[in-house]
């Protein structure tokens, strides 16, 4: 690993510590009545952000730190079949979006991904949870870019490069899921003697 791209890393974080820690504890708050009702997370994103994506919804209906029941969470490119024809018939712009239509209902929230900000499938799929009355958050790169623009909450990482912000990506997740555990009174189980 470069010294530049640590020293790229190092201060991303930095820039990012007290924006990102704040806003993932507000938005662990709300997912975690969202999902503790029996609400749903649907997450969206291409490459590296459809990574990311599938991270947080294995986090949570896995578990992230200890033991918890099962929440509610969707990576919408990972039903590869829906993916495909949907994509096929409708065009890739269309492809997270109908899967929004399908599986969110109102009061459901939508995390979309994006280092660009641009990607036309994931500003459609916020399009669409809009229509259907849910709350739509991004993690972006660089602001000002679309997808911030039309979501309710955003997270923009400053960073020179695509690998510099998913990696703040991935701890602004991880941030996250603690901030929905901590909401729902996850505790690490007592030690037995």
């Amino acid at each position: 690993m470069s010294r530049e791209h640590l020293a790229a890393l190092r201060s991303a974080l930095a820039r990012m510590e007290d924006i990102a820690g704040t806003r993932a504890a507000c938005w662990g708050r709300h997912l975690a009545g969202v999902l503790g009702a029996g609400g749903r997370l649907l997450a969206c994103g291409n490459g590296g952000s459809a990574a990311e994506a599938q991270h947080l919804t294995g986090e949570l209906v896995g578990r992230f730190l200890h033991d918890r029941r099962p929440l509610s969470a969707i990576a919408l490119h990972a039903d590869t079949s829906a993916l495909t024809a949907i994509t096929n018939d409708y065009g890739g712009h269309e492809s997270f979006a109908r899967q929004v239509f399908a599986h969110g209902r109102p009061g459901d929230v939508l995390i979309a991904l994006s280092t660009s900000g641009a990607s036309r499938n994931v500003v459609s799929a916020v399009k669409a949870a809009h229509e259907v009355g849910m709350t739509a958050w991004a993690l972006t790169g660089p602001a000002p870019n679309t997808l911030a623009a039309v979501c309710d909450d955003a997270i923009a990482v400053e960073a020179p490069s695509a690998a510099t912000v998913q990696e703040i990506h991935l701890a602004i997740v991880h941030g996250l899921c603690i901030a929905i555990d901590d909401a729902l009174g996850v505790v690490a189980p007592t030690p037995q003697l």
